[in-house]
């Protein structure tokens, strides 16, 4: 009766995050609305670690209701670098909302890349900025290559606006929260086709909370098809893609 539940696996149980890097996670404490203070963020880290994952990428909210200034963000990373005493290794950008912030933060060249020249970009899920294609193609002017954070959740791209950022050098982030439906339907079966497609690059929690993402990577949601997707995923690196 209950025989289709044991043929699928949660993250932690798949040992997807041995050896792994999370690209995309509000784990820095105390600069945007993911962790408020170092106590969460040694108690998320230590967990991970002892999931087995290798690397974190903190990326920090910019936008115009939470403007970090580069310098800021370096001085956060730096002081839980210090603290921290286990084994992952740490490396730090941005999620930068295509605003007019970003606009002014482009213009000055004063962008946190996300290893070489990719910056993790971001829109409202549910409308693009005036300007999205302008200024996608002004950070590709600059010399950046726009890394796109969770395109299965934007609710107003269609097919072809996907397959244009595709064929522009875009490249996509995965948020593995959706490929267990924490953000609904939609999402989940966006993922599930781009993966199929080949179309992402890299992956990450945007973990925000620790009793979030603890639920998120302990449901039993995924079947050995998307394990198999996803493992070359969990291993990417930036420097590769």
């Amino acid at each position: 009766m209950f025989g289709w539940f044991h043929k699928r696996s949660s993250i932690i149980d798949s040992e997807l995050l041995k050896g792994a890097t999370d690209h995309h996670c509000h784990i820095l404490y105390g600069l945007d609305d993911g962790v408020r203070d170092w106590k969460e963020s040694s108690e998320i880290l230590t967990w991970l670690g002892e999931l087995g994952l290798k690397e974190v990428w903190f990326t920090p909210h910019v936008m115009e209701d939470v403007p970090n200034t580069t310098e800021g963000l370096q001085a956060r990373f730096a002081e839980l670098s210090a603290r921290y005493e286990g084994p992952l290794k740490f490396r730090l950008s941005a999620e930068y909302m295509m605003d007019n912030l970003f606009a002014e933060r482009l213009r000055a060249g004063d962008l946190l890349c996300h290893g070489g020249d990719l910056v993790l970009v971001e829109t409202s899920t549910v409308s693009p900025p005036y300007d999205f294609w302008e200024t996608l193609e002004r950070m590709m002017s600059a010399g950046y290559r726009p890394l796109i954070a969770h395109p299965e959740r934007y609710r107003y791209m269609r097919e072809e606006e996907y397959r244009r950022l595709k064929e522009m050098g875009c490249r996509f982030q995965l948020n593995l929260p959706s490929i267990v439906g924490y953000y609904g339907s939609h999402a989940r079966q966006k993922a599930e086709a781009f993966l199929k497609r080949g179309w992402y690059d890299l992956s990450g929690s945007d973990c925000h909370r620790f009793s979030v993402v603890e639920r998120q990577y302990g449901a039993r949601e995924l079947g050995k098809d998307i394990l198999r997707l996803l493992q070359p995923l969990m291993e990417a690196v930036p420097e590769e893609i």
